[in-house]
């Protein structure tokens, strides 16, 4: 997980591998090997890394919300079919609300 973090904040700040070694003050190879899963960095160092790139890595624990398995379980009992035409419907649903939505836009500006 933290290889692939690091590799994000890299790219997004546009930096190549040497030029955030320079910033951590090691070696192109080392971010290398950090970006390819062949080490494992704690979570300071990659928070470092991170903060070297001008960025910032935010880890929060929060309460568990298991909502999406109660709305998961019904849809699993479900055969292929009726899950289709659930999906459908509420597909469709949705399509009918976005263009009320925008109708109600254009009317407004």
């Amino acid at each position: 997980m933290g290889s692939d973090l690091v590799r994000e904040a890299r790219k997004r700040a546009g930096l190549s591998q040497r030029e955030l070694g320079a910033r951590a003050g090691t070696t192109q190879s080392s971010i290398a090997r950090l970006e390819a899963g062949r080490t494992s960095p704690s979570l300071d160092t990659v928070r470092r890394l991170i903060r070297l790139c001008g960025l910032d890595l935010e880890v929060m624990i929060v309460p568990y919300d298991d909502s999406d398995l109660a709305q998961a379980a019904p849809l699993a009992e479900m055969s292929y079919e009726e899950r289709a035409a659930y999906l459908t419907t509420t597909a469709n649903t949705l399509l009918r609300q976005r263009d009320q939505v925008r109708e109600q836009l254009d009317a407004v500006g």
